[in-house]
């Protein structure tokens, strides 16, 4: 597992807005009085969303004492989840994957286009707008290869279509989610292609007997 670090600059301080606040309260308050630390993802999980996609140290303490936490605790889990990004991350968040699936259907291509497009993985652009990470698999390999941005997800794309994503985002555009071919969820290119026989929705067909086979014995020697 890549080590993880905290970024060396960070805000002297943290507070939650009071929008925030009142949702954290009331997460909190789902659990028990003594089980209120399992909280900790989702007080977190809000805190780099208010924080711009980033969690500052600062963050962490504040979550911490809110939950009374030791501060490590909480650092521990920031640390342990790549979810959680620990330096501060473009406005456009490309998540890359990197897994089989994509790979085998040209998750290399796109990676030079964020390469070209972004550059180096982790670093921010030079106009601070992208960052882009390889990741695990994001749970859409039917539609590899892909990427997620923020919060949406791009899939059947090719490097063309990726360039074109990137500079519409930097545009200012808001891309079109999902495939990029058309497809609808998970089902074939042009379309779903079962069920579409109507003669498998033939009630009569229910009527014929089904007579179960049975295997006949083995037969041994005299």
């Amino acid at each position: 597992m890549t080590l993880r670090r905290l970024a060396e600059k960070q805000p002297e301080t943290f507070a939650f807005s009071a929008e925030n606040l009142a949702w954290a309260e009331r997460e909190t308050a789902k659990y028990p009085p003594e089980r209120k630390q399992s909280a900790v993802i989702a007080l977190l999980w809000r805190a780099q969303e208010q924080s711009g996609g980033w969690l500052p140290e600062p963050a962490m303490r504040v979550v911490a004492d809110m939950l009374d936490m030791a501060y490590v605790r909480v650092y521990e889990v920031a640390t342990f989840y790549t979810m959680f990004n620990l330096v501060p991350v473009g406005r456009y968040l490309v998540q890359l994957c990197g897994t089989t699936p994509c790979w085998l259907r040209g998750a290399d291509d796109l990676k030079r286009v964020c390469e070209r497009h972004i550059g180096p993985k982790g670093a921010n652009s030079e106009d601070g707008l992208f960052t882009w990470i390889e990741v695990e698999c994001l749970g859409a390999c039917v539609n590899a290869p892909m990427v997620q941005i923020n919060k949406d997800y791009y899939e059947d794309l090719d490097a063309a279509g990726l360039e074109r994503i990137l500079d519409e985002l930097k545009a200012g555009g808001t891309p079109k989610p999902g495939s990029r071919r058309g497809r609808k969820s998970s089902e074939p290119e042009g379309g779903a292609k079962t069920l579409l026989d109507r003669s498998i929705f033939d009630s009569s067909v229910a009527a014929v007997p089904f007579t179960l086979h049975k295997k006949e014995p083995e037969k041994t020697g005299s």
